[in-house]
């Protein structure tokens, strides 16, 4: 999945009132079946082999040097009906 961001006066306004640096043209989503299928992803040849196609194929749109990577955990958040986190 890719996140394309729209900048434009909405988003310099909420910069402005953050004093958040410039902002990024888009962000793209990788998701695992779980975080051990990532964990172990080096063992498989295949997932191998789609990794470096992966990584070629950014390197023709994506200033790696300068694209941070991070992996996360998808939660559920739930509160009651005050709004209180439980």
């Amino acid at each position: 999945m890719q996140f394309h961001s729209t900048c434009g006066p909405l988003t310099e306004r909420l910069r402005a009132f953050r004093n958040s640096p410039e902002p990024y043209d888009g962000i793209a989503e990788i998701w695992y079946e779980s975080r051990e299928s990532l964990a172990t992803l080096g063992k498989d040849a295949n997932a191998r082999r789609a990794s470096r196609e992966l990584l070629e194929d950014e390197k023709r749109f994506v200033d790696l040097a300068r694209s941070p990577i991070w992996s996360g955990e998808e939660r559920k958040v739930i509160t009651d009906e005050t709004g209180v986190q439980r």
